[in-house]
């Protein structure tokens, strides 16, 4: 029988599993991932990383930064689950976690952004069942026929 998902930070220990699970949802090219979690690791940046942990193991991870020139608004970069576990509610909780630790850090704004072809259906399926709000449309942005798909939800009111 499975364990229930635990989700926490990330810990520098967590980065070779990261990787697999970066490569395996086909996220970043995993020798990138070094460079884009240095700021967390080092505490220069007021980046979030996060994991999911099932069975003992690292089965998904979330990369968050919040958005220059704004007050209160965050861009989720990277979401991503091992093949084999997704469709289990494991995205959902990463959701969840999330948001609920940015809305107890008094932020309001959390925006997503995929691609808005065939391939990222279920994607934008999955944001939209978390709530979010398609509100913009870049076309081509990505590549010709890539559209830029920005997805918002509002987390609180900012005082």
């Amino acid at each position: 029988m499975a364990i229930e998902p635990v989700i926490r930070p990330a810990q520098r220990s967590d980065i070779p599993a990261i990787k697999s699970v970066a490569e395996d949802a086909e996220l970043f090219p995993p020798e990138m991932l070094e460079d884009m979690i240095a700021g967390y690791l080092e505490k220069t940046t007021r980046d979030i990383w996060f994991v999911s942990v099932a069975d003992g193991r690292v089965v998904g991870f979330g990369y968050c930064e919040p958005e220059r020139m704004t007050r209160g608004t965050w861009n989720l970069l990277a979401i991503g689950i091992l093949a084999e576990r997704r469709g289990r509610g494991i995205g959902g909780a990463m959701m969840r976690y999330l948001e609920d630790r940015l809305r107890s850090g008094g932020e309001r704004i959390l925006i997503v952004e995929t691609m808005g072809t065939p391939a990222f259906l279920r994607t934008r399926a999955f944001y939209r069942a978390n709530g979010y709000a398609e509100e913009a449309r870049i076309r081509e942005f990505y590549e010709p026929g890539g559209d830029k798909i920005v997805f918002w939800k509002r987390l609180r009111e900012l005082a």
